[in-house]
C-alpha cells in the first residue's frame, strides 16, 4: 500500500520505466528495514536476519551518499518524505 503509493509519486515525476532509479531502490531498502527491524524486535536471537539487516543498511546508505553528492534537494526532499536521519558528513 504505502509502495504503491510512493511509486505513483516517482511515475509522475519520472517516466513509468524508471523504477530502477537511487529513489526507488533507497525507499524499497527503507521498506525492508522497517520490516527486518520488526521481524527482530520480536525474534531477538535471529543471527541471520540482523546480518540481512546491516547489508541491507550499508547498501542504503552508500545510495544515500550517492544521491547527495548528485542531487542535493532530492536527497533532502526523499529523507523527509521517508522520515529517516540525514547521514553524517566527514
Amino acid at each position: 500500500m504505502v509502495k504503491n503509493s510512493f511509486i505513483s509519486v516517482i511515475s509522475q515525476e519520472e517516466k513509468e520505466e524508471n523504477w530502477g532509479s537511487v529513489e526507488f531502490q533507497i525507499f524499497s531498502f527503507t521498506n525492508k528495514i522497517r520490516r527486518l527491524t520488526s521481524h527482530l524486535q520480536l525474534h531477538k536471537k535471529d543471527y541471520l536476519s540482523q546480518r540481512g539487516l546491516r547489508k541491507i543498511l550499508g547498501k542504503r546508505q552508500r545510495l544515500l551518499s550517492y544521491l547527495s553528492k548528485k542531487n542535493k534537494m532530492g536527497y533532502k526532499e526523499l529523507i523527509n518524505r521517508l522520515d529517516i536521519r540525514e547521514l553524517k558528513t566527514r
